[in-house]
């Protein structure tokens, strides 16, 4: 009876030591020879630093032109998560440097078939860690598999001088977004097809972007007047409004296909005509865009 418990513990402890060999963590990285950092710029827009992971993906960080310019994260899986889960992301020394003890930077959630993503104070803080040579590493529970780990490593090696590259187009971008030019209400001086010094500085700032941005589907000029100066007269002043917008805007490069222009001369007044305050809001020009 005690030889047959024996042998049958000497069996459950094989086996577990079965399951324990088995079990592994599925390490992708980068290597020394493989290691590559690209910055890739089309515009002042975009700025992306892209480090593929071999036989993984690609790790991605990107700004986009607005006011404060964040960075985002993205891990781009070529098979994306069949779970909800999260993933451990620790900065972990080189192999150089094995003494020094990983440090815990974030978690990242990942969400059932989306490549992870993780925001501004996250990625800058990566950023530092592959500037001093660490390895920002992901660590989570395999989805196809569940006796595997899976550790996916961003490698330092090559990074400096792309990086360098990064924040300098990322200090070109533009100070303001799509959503900050997409609508815009501007106003004209009385009798006059001139804007006041507000609006042509906001009619540069788009125009400095529909110089970088090859996506626009279409963009709607709409000119009012105030009841200052007859009907007919304000409705031809309105109309010559929105042409000459549309003439500047395609003296820029802009499909003069993609602009509708409408003078509405006195419909559709805002405030009252009773005063000066009023009459300068309905003496206005509406420009709408809109992106594919």
């Amino acid at each position: 009876m005690k030889l047959k418990l024996l042998l049958m513990s000497v069996s459950i402890s094989s086996a577990l030591l079965s399951v324990s060999a088995h079990a592994a963590m599925r390490n992708y990285s980068a290597n020394q020879d493989s290691s590559n950092w690209e910055v890739v710029k089309t515009t002042r827009l975009q700025c992306q630093l892209n480090h593929e992971v071999p036989y993984y993906g690609e790790a991605i960080f990107k700004a986009s032109a607005s006011k404060n310019k964040n960075l985002t994260f993205n891990l781009d899986m070529v098979v994306r998560p069949e779970n909800y889960a999260i993933a451990g992301l620790k900065a972990v020394p080189p192999s150089w440097r094995s003494g020094l003890p990983a440090r815990d930077i974030a978690n990242m959630k990942l969400l059932k078939k989306f490549d992870g993503e993780l925001g501004n104070q996250t990625a800058w803080e990566m950023l530092t860690e592959l500037e001093k040579g660490f390895y920002p590493t992901f660590y989570y529970q395999d989805w196809q598999n569940s006796a595997d780990k899976i550790a996916v490593g961003i490698s330092s090696v090559n990074f400096k001088q792309a990086y360098w590259a990064f924040l300098q187009c990322r200090d070109e971008l533009l100070p303001y977004s799509f959503e900050d030019i997409s609508f815009t209400v501007m106003n004209y001086q009385s009798n006059s097809s001139k804007l006041t010094k507000s609006s042509q500085q906001r009619l540069d700032k788009i125009a400095e972007y529909l110089k970088n941005d090859s996506t626009i589907e279409s963009i709607s000029i709409d000119s009012y007047t105030d009841s200052y100066g007859g009907r007919w007269n304000n409705l031809d002043l309105s109309r010559k409004r929105a042409k000459a917008i549309k003439d500047y805007m395609v003296s820029l490069g802009v499909d003069e296909n993609k602009v509708k222009t409408t003078g509405f001369g006195e419909k559709r007044f805002v405030d009252t005509n009773d005063n000066i305050l009023g009459r300068d809001k309905n003496r206005r020009l509406v420009i709408q865009i809109a992106k594919m």
